[in-house]
């Protein structure tokens, strides 16, 4: 089997630890070291010069993203903004994005406030109706931009359809895929021309540093990640991309455990007759429960729930929780709660947050790795407690 000059390809898990090991033969250090470096000497026979034209632990924190999410080429950012920065500073004056409605807050933030005053026009669609897929090509969009899951109400695109429609316009398809993670989802293999993450979120997994992440296997858009990761200065930290490095190890293992905790605390508050209504990908109830198993391995780890509460009491549940801490963030080992409407969606006007389901009694679960048991109990406890006041 060790001389098969075949081998099969390595599996996701596999990947994770053998992929990006670059840089350490002379030591034979077993994980490669961080590089705090910001200069390096002038002819050096990996052609390295300066960190922000690239350092070892960006090259193999690429390697391992490029490998997970089965696509050639992998660039890395600063953060997930950043990654979102590179593709957007990639248009021009008269560009259109045609984008999911149900947007991140910061990409819309970023598109409304920033790109706009240089002349480029995004216009919002819901894409989980076939008809407004179809209708791509006589939109004449130059990107289309999607989340799949949605934040925070968890709609799920069906990544191959608009891909193929994205092909008869010749245009672009990028696809955040943050909330599915690299374990979960992998939009390149379903026809995506761009796959970015915020590896802040699952790649890393413990909320301890910042990154992001743009895949593609087209060499062109390759090139433009490089220059824009050099000339806007979007490069991460050597540090940062070694404690993602580290994350990604363990990936595998913690995504399979966010699955069946957050598949639990849906199914519990979904029996729970107070509560409005449960958006979670992979409960028969979704939507898009069918695409969501067609093109996921399994339902990630965020759970939205509209609570059918007033805004204070909303609030009020999300404050006094004792194992979700209340946070903007996700995707790290501990349980966190956010309010969408007054955290990470707040930028975006209220009839427009309201007009694709984020009410004022929203709330995000990520759902951590802890005992599944005790989740759901502070869920239980707290709604009681609340609903009665």
């Amino acid at each position: 089997m060790a001389n098969d000059p075949n081998p099969p390809d390595p599996k996701f898990e596999t990947q994770a630890i053998h992929a990006g090991l670059r840089f350490r033969e002379r030591t034979g250090a077993v994980i490669p070291p961080v590089y705090l470096t910001s200069t390096f000497e002038s002819g050096n026979a990996e052609g390295f010069d300066y960190t922000r034209s690239g350092n070892p632990n960006f090259t193999n924190l690429e390697t391992t993203l490029a490998s997970l999410e089965g696509a050639r080429h992998a660039t890395v950012f600063a953060s997930g903004v950043s990654a979102i920065t590179a593709v957007a500073s990639t248009l021009k004056s008269g560009d259109l994005v045609l984008a999911e409605e149900n947007i991140y807050g910061c990409t819309y933030r970023l598109f409304d406030k920033v790109f706009a005053k240089f002349g480029v026009s995004i216009e919002y669609t819901d894409t989980t109706q076939p008809a407004n897929i179809e209708r791509i090509p006589e939109k004449g969009p130059t990107l289309v931009w999607i989340e799949s899951p949605t934040n925070p109400c968890l709609k799920v695109i069906d990544i191959a359809s608009v891909a193929q429609a994205c092909g008869r316009a010749g245009c672009a398809l990028v696809v955040d895929n943050t909330f599915a993670s690299s374990f979960i989802q992998r939009p390149i293999e379903l026809g995506a021309d761009l796959s970015l993450l915020s590896t802040t979120k699952y790649t890393n997994g413990h909320s301890d540093c910042l990154g992001g992440v743009v895949c593609t296997n087209s060499t062109e858009w390759r090139e433009r990640m490089v220059f824009a990761q050099k000339a806007l200065g979007l490069h991460p930290s050597p540090f940062d991309s070694w404690l993602v490095s580290r994350g990604a190890k363990t990936e595998a293992l913690r995504m399979e455990r966010h699955n069946s905790n957050a598949l639990a605390l849906a199914t519990f508050l979904e029996d729970d007759p107070r509560v409005k209504r449960v958006f979670y990908p992979f409960l028969e109830s979704h939507p898009q429960h069918e695409i969501a198993k067609k093109q996921m391995k399994g339902g990630s780890g965020i759970v939205t729930a509209d609570l059918g509460l007033s805004l204070e009491q909303t609030l009020s549940f999300c404050r006094s929780l004792r194992y979700f801490t209340l946070a903007e963030s996700l995707g790290g080992i501990e349980s966190l709660v956010s309010h969408p409407p007054t955290m990470s969606h707040a930028s975006i006007p209220k009839q427009v947050r309201q007009a694709v389901g984020i009410t004022d009694s929203l709330v995000r679960f990520s759902v951590g790795i802890e005992h599944v048991d005790d989740l759901i109990l502070d869920v239980q406890q707290t709604l009681d407690r609340v609903s009665s006041t």
